[in-house]
């Protein structure tokens, strides 16, 4: 079997992730100096989201895009008649507000960016009625207004009938002791794992070509009876209630890592010395096992491309695990007491599938 890796379909993290440092370190070079009672910028650089102090309280901002999830809801829609796009809608908020509040913070606005071709892209009324309900009710969930936006028109750049989708969020820390950053984590904390609802927006270059190898492509069925491509199209769990519930009621959150890019790698974003031990993570949905086989990668190169069934990581004292398990059950999502932090070399050891991640691995936050 020939071996389909996502750096030949998708991402190619050795070549993208040296550019993202060194648009990091040009960023670095930009920061305000001047510090004031209504503006200073907060040491959060490298987060998923950025942070700084307005007045009283502090604001967090971020970007986010789709990817290419899209390309399978246009895949889909030939072979069943809908158009998929109230989750493709959903879902670009979902990867915008999951970044936004990883630092603790409220979402408050944001603003879309959808660029297409041309103008017919917009005239596709089932499509558009489609979309713009997705987003709307994925704006709601968040607890997010939604502000507006850009919609260009790049004849040359984007592709005839595809659009590139993605947005902005601003949220809001309130109090300022509810920010969360690295700085908090500490040898000794659990690791709390989220199950995903799928394969949420990351790895789909990887789902993509594995369709095109397939006899009947996105129309196969999965062991359960499910359709691979509608499988692929499941909505992305949106936690921005969640995680307001957990600082509301007092749980102590040391760190939130959104696990997107990297897969379970991205378990060690947080700078510092420190050993992630996981000690059992979710069994995957059958759609991450059917990619696996299909592409023919080892477990190694599986857990470092898609979420594999965690999609969050949540970092807090031992002491609050109860508490917040109850909370994220209250809240029909589903957690598990994964694992540990050690002091010591910068890696991840998934126990259960020998697997270990080193820091060489993740050079970049």
């Amino acid at each position: 079997m020939k071996k389909i890796t996502y750096g030949k379909v998708g991402d190619n993290y050795d070549t993208k992730d040296p550019v993202k440092k060194m648009a990091q370190l040009f960023a670095r070079q930009t920061i305000i100096k001047e510090k004031s009672g209504f503006f200073e910028i907060t040491d959060s650089r490298g987060e998923s989201a950025f942070v700084w102090q307005q007045g009283d309280v502090l604001m967090a901002s971020v970007v986010e895009g789709l990817g290419t999830k899209n390309l399978v809801a246009d895949q889909l829609r030939k072979i069943t008649g809908r158009t998929y796009y109230d989750v493709i809608g959903y879902d670009t908020v979902a990867t915008i507000i999951n970044d936004l509040i990883t630092v603790g913070a409220k979402p408050r606005v944001i603003h879309a960016y959808w660029a297409i071709e041309d103008n017919s892209w917009l005239q596709d009324k089932d499509r558009m009625t489609d979309f713009v309900t997705g987003w709307r009710d994925a704006c709601k969930v968040s607890m997010a207004t939604w502000g507006g936006g850009e919609t260009p028109t790049l004849k040359g750049v984007i592709e005839k009938d595809t659009v590139d989708l993605g947005g902005s969020a601003i949220g809001v820390i309130d109090p300022k002791d509810k920010l969360i950053t690295d700085k908090k984590l500490k040898a000794g904390d659990r690791i709390l794992l989220l199950k995903s609802s799928g394969i949420n927006c990351n790895g789909i270059s990887l789902a993509r070509a594995v369709s095109k190898k397939l006899t009947k492509g996105y129309a196969i069925k999965l062991p359960s009876g499910k359709m691979y491509g509608e499988v692929l199209l499941t909505k992305t769990n949106i936690y921005a209630k969640l995680i307001q519930n957990l600082l509301d009621e007092g749980v102590n959150i040391h760190y939130i890592s959104n696990i997107t890019g990297h897969g379970l790698r991205k378990i060690m974003r947080a700078r510092g010395e420190f050993t992630y031990i996981i000690e059992k993570v979710f069994n995957p949905q059958e759609v991450f096992t059917f990619i696996q086989k299909h592409a023919g990668l080892s477990d190694y190169e599986i857990y470092q491309t898609l979420n594999m069934g965690q999609d969050y990581a949540i970092f807090l004292p031992e002491s609050h695990v109860k508490k917040a398990q109850q909370i994220i059950k209250n809240n029909k999502l589903s957690s598990l007491d994964a694992g540990h932090v050690e002091v010591g070399p910068r890696q991840v050891i998934i126990r259960p599938k020998n697997i270990t991640f080193g820091s060489e691995t993740l050079d970049l936050r």
